[in-house]
């Protein structure tokens, strides 16, 4: 066998090892990942769908505290609330409209600082008992039409008067149309309302789930 053949063979033999260890390498990794991957794991939605819109209020001013809270935007949620929001949103799509999102997952420090600026339970959950935010599963929601109108609720995000009850009567009727629609969808799809506030909403299966201080980077 001459020297140049015999090259030809080693080298072969060499790329086939390489290729059968990053076959290995990559297989575990991918079995690490999927080990890690649960239904309680923190995940961004925006890595999930592009079918949202966002209007996070607490990382702007623009809020009832009148005050910024978080360093930057981002919708973080436990996957399992993910996976539930995705399929009621499939539902409002089929309607022509999407889901706006004011607020998702927030870390426990965040419900400390806003607590600090309102000491008030009716206003803000006591970070002594955390809120279903802190554990994410909890979203500020609104509908938005296909032309990126926001739907007539009757009371802007935030607003916490009567007025913003889903039992409130004194609203027009399509307003009160507005409302049944996001809450019924919401509702058949693993979400339960809070009577107070018509934009939040509580995954059933996320209640027990631990409070979390995780925050997500900003870079």
């Amino acid at each position: 066998m001459t020297n140049y053949f015999r090259t030809i063979i080693y080298v072969c033999c060499f790329l086939c090892i390489i290729s059968c260890k990053s076959q290995n390498i990559s297989s575990v990794s991918q079995n690490k990942i999927t080990s890690i991957i649960n239904d309680t794991t923190f995940v961004n939605l925006k890595d999930y769908s592009l079918d949202f819109v966002y209007d996070m209020k607490y990382a702007t001013a623009d809020n009832f505290l009148k005050a910024k809270v978080y360093d930057c935007e981002a919708c973080f949620l436990r996957l399992k609330t993910v996976t539930a929001l995705l399929e009621v949103n499939k539902k409002f799509m089929e309607k022509g409209l999407r889901i706006k999102i004011y607020d998702c997952y927030r870390p426990l420090d965040i419900q400390k600082k806003m607590w600090k600026i309102i000491s008030n339970p009716k206003y803000v959950a006591n970070p002594a008992k955390g809120s279903i935010h802190n554990r994410g599963g909890a979203v500020d929601i609104s509908l938005i039409d296909s032309l990126g109108n926001e739907l007539d609720m009757g009371t802007n995000f935030d607003f916490f008067g009567v007025e913003a009850s889903h039992n409130y009567p004194n609203i027009s009727l399509v307003v009160k149309k507005n409302r049944r629609l996001l809450k019924t969808i919401m509702t058949r799809g693993g979400f339960s309302s809070f009577d107070s506030e018509w934009w939040h909403y509580n995954l059933k299966s996320g209640l027990k789930d631990k409070i979390s201080n995780a925050k997500w980077s900003c870079e």
